[in-house]
């Protein structure tokens, strides 16, 4: 089937490692770590007492007051990432052919801040105090409506809902309105706010946070190590310029790398556990290098989902063993949730940057806490330093919960 070419001319981050490019990159090949305790409210009594946050982030130097009261914080992040994106593609901010520039951003959680603390007015005022916005504000589209709005997008607009698979397969959905010729270019990416107390409490009472670590929180997050004993969760957002390469080409874009293959599976098993098996995953991989006409040999790095977490860490390992056979101990593989956290929907995007970073500057960034090996987990990790590698295609996998996987494959760019 004949389509378009899709590559990325633009990206920008709000992250717990910085809200620039640079500062992202840079904090990630380090190996500097972006988890602390909990500031946003008073998490005392929580088992969990830790959590990657966005320090940095001010949002009143970016919109006014009333911006602010409008937005939740996953619409705030979501934008402020779009409008670095957009000047990092050299586009101006109203799209140039409105009609043919699509949006595509994903949340797990969406504004959860908002839900929170609408219940709360609920239980100690009336609905008359309630904010007018509070419905608006938490609809997993808000951020896509906020961004479309911003940059006059009048084309094609999606918003997905697969937990942690969510960025991925959203830059997966954003590629496809490209190369079915609905768009010429698509804002795409996901967010995530739910660092507050009902995120944190929620998946506390799951059991599937860290208890251990609240007095050395930059240790916490220990993908593939034997220690490991949950995910920690995070905040941020991530966003992509996609766009058609014809198009890119004539306005002489730069090119940070192309789209080569996506897919997505589902478990079909548990909510919280993968399947035993890795079939999901599996089939993921598998179908994304196939959509992509590429081979697993052909994979110089992997982003890992590493979550740090016993199960997911492990059957990781087990998925990649048994598609790449022996070649899965010559791949690079790296986990940056072990610095970033998990930021739920806006992970798979946060790492596809990572990725394409890593095709245009041919560096890994590490895996940090990686000091007990684990007899489950016997790849390579890129363990605790980032390493030099020339790196042509990578493949970056989100494995969420409800068994919903995506992968992401991305190369470099050639005429």
């Amino acid at each position: 089937m004949n389509r378009h070419r899709v590559v990325i001319t633009g990206m920008g981050v709000t992250s717990v490692l910085g809200n620039t490019i640079d500062e992202y990159w840079n904090g990630l090949l380090q190996g500097r770590s972006g988890i602390g305790n909990i500031t946003l409210f008073d998490a005392s009594d929580m088992p969990c007492q830790i959590a990657g946050e966005l320090i940095d982030f001010k949002p009143e130097d970016i919109f006014t007051k009333k911006e602010i009261r409008r937005m939740p914080r996953s619409g705030q992040i979501a934008l402020a990432a779009a409008l670095k994106a957009v000047k990092d593609a050299d586009l101006p901010e109203t799209m140039p052919n409105p009609p043919r520039a699509g949006v595509y951003i994903g949340t797990a959680m969406g504004g959860i801040d908002f839900i929170s603390d609408g219940l709360e007015t609920l239980r100690v005022k009336s609905y008359r105090q309630l904010s007018p916005f509070v419905v608006g504000a938490t609809i997993p589209n808000y951020s896509a409506f906020l961004i479309g709005r911003k940059f006059q997008c009048l084309g094609p607009t999606g918003t997905i809902t697969t937990a942690c698979a969510t960025g991925t397969q959203s830059i997966g959905e954003g590629t496809e309105f490209i190369r079915r010729g609905s768009a010429d270019i698509v804002i795409a990416g996901g967010t995530e706010a739910i660092s507050g107390d009902l995120g944190i409490g929620g998946f506390s009472a799951m059991r599937a946070l860290p208890t251990n670590f609240n007095e050395n929180p930059t240790k916490a997050s220990r993908p593939f190590d034997a220690n490991r004993e949950g995910f920690v969760l995070s905040e941020g957002a991530a966003i992509v310029i996609l766009e058609k390469l014809e198009h890119a080409q004539e306005r002489g874009a730069t090119i940070y790398a192309e789209v080569a293959g996506h897919a997505s599976s589902s478990d079909g098993y548990h909510l919280a556990a993968p399947t035993p098996d890795a079939a999901g995953p599996i089939r993921a991989m598998r179908w994304a290098l196939d959509d992509g006409n590429l081979k697993p040999s052909d994979v110089d790095y992997i982003n890992a989902h590493g979550t740090s977490t016993p199960l997911n860490d492990s059957t990781e390992t087990l998925a990649i063993k048994s598609l790449f056979g022996e070649q899965a101990y010559e791949v690079s593989i790296s986990s940056t949730k072990s610095m970033l956290g998990h930021a739920m929907g806006a992970s798979g995007a946060l790492e596809a940057i990572v990725c394409a970073l890593a095709i245009k500057h041919d560096r890994i960034p590490p895996t940090i806490n990686y000091e007990n090996p684990d007899p489950d987990c016997d790849l390579d990790y890129t363990p605790n330093e980032a390493k030099d590698k020339s790196i042509v295609v990578t493949l970056s996998n989100s494995f969420g919960l409800g068994g919903q996987n995506a992968c992401l494959v991305l190369k470099e760019f050639t005429e």
